[in-house]
């Protein structure tokens, strides 16, 4: 894997890397009211539309960091550039009838970030606007997109493909549990990039000669009875780790997942920082902050008049592992001194 250099001090990373919460909620506190004005009187300045899967709580570092993004190409939100949000909150369903919302209200470009879904929901529109994606997926294989290097039409954008991780996920918990006999494998059913993830851990499994048992979860609600019926496996089979597949609803809800595998005392890897931030064992995925950066200078390009089909598809590649000793501690299962030696960010 790619691998950086170790934080030496990864509570003060996290805490730099945060956005300050309450400077964030004025940004969007602020931009609820822009949103208002640009409809309010007629006004020339552009709108973005902003379609977004989770809530502005959850989403809030990504957005951060699309801001971030946006003013490196030159346009501030209120000042030159006024955003339109729509806010899924977690229903997925929702998102194609809020992206034909945004569409109805003749946004000048529609950003759509947080994963395939949002991205097909939005092209899904027929929409002649520029649509500018950010997922874990590759887009070719999703049907987003033509080519990476020529998207064609009008949509384009940038992926960090966590999802093309997953195996190395699996390859970390069999290094963890090295006299595990098998391994659990929970997937979101309802994701558009489960099928081909499951085919790429089955065969990295035979490679590895570890079992898959497969548990599915797609509601918040089914969480705790999943990590029961690990847990409970794991008492009649003997012990097992747990390997999330990439999903951004799973990534979203780390806090919680984190919660239930200490609880049930069960290591866990998923492709996300926040998870191993909130108490989880490890992660090993793309850097997301990256990839929403990017997606920010994208819509500042359009914006200034650059075309989509001009502007190749992004890859951020690094991918980044993190690791949570205090988990490892209480979970009974320390890390080897190769894998902190390579881990990105070790948190104490």
């Amino acid at each position: 894997g790619s691998v950086g250099m170790r934080c030496a001090n990864p509570v003060a990373a996290t805490l730099r890397r945060r956005p300050r919460r309450r400077d964030f909620l004025l940004w969007m506190a602020g931009a609820a009211t822009w949103t208002t004005v640009s409809y309010g009187q007629k006004t020339s300045m552009p709108v973005i539309g902003y379609l977004c899967p989770e809530s502005p709580e959850l989403f809030a570092s990504r957005l951060e960091a699309f801001r971030q993004g946006l003013e490196e190409a030159g346009f501030v939100a209120g000042r030159n550039v006024a955003i339109d949000f729509q806010w899924a909150n977690g229903q997925y369903s929702r998102l194609p009838a809020l992206a034909a919302e945004l569409v109805a209200r003749n946004v000048d470009l529609i950003v759509a970030p947080g994963g395939a879904p949002v991205a097909l929901a939005a092209k899904a529109t027929g929409t002649t606007k520029t649509i500018v994606f950010e997922m874990g997926g590759d887009p070719v294989q999703l049907r987003v997109v033509d080519s990476l290097s020529r998207p064609g039409g009008n949509i384009t954008g940038v992926s960090s493909l966590s999802v093309d991780v997953s195996p190395k996920r699996l390859e970390l918990m069999r290094d963890l549990l090295p006299t595990a006999t098998r391994l659990a494998v929970v997937t979101n059913p309802t994701s558009p990039t489960a099928p081909s993830q499951l085919q790429k851990l089955q065969a990295a499994a035979e490679a590895l000669r570890v079992q898959l048992q497969i548990y599915s979860a797609s509601k918040e609600d089914e969480f705790e009875s999943m990590f029961a019926a690990v847990a409970r496996d794991g008492a009649k089979d003997g012990p097992s780790g747990v390997v999330f597949t990439s999903d951004p609803y799973f990534a979203f809800r780390s806090v919680r997942l984190a919660a239930l595998a200490m609880k049930y005392q069960l290591p866990a890897i998923t492709q996300t920082r926040d998870f191993p931030v909130a108490g989880g064992l490890m992660s090993y995925g793309g850097d997301f902050m990256q990839s929403h950066r990017r997606a920010g200078i994208y819509a500042g390009r359009i914006l200034s008049g650059e075309k989509p089909s001009d502007l190749p598809v992004q890859l951020v590649t690094k991918v980044e592992l993190v690791v949570n000793l205090k988990a490892a501690k209480l979970l009974g299962h320390p890390f080897s001194a190769a894998v902190i030696a390579g881990a990105d960010e070790v948190i104490e």
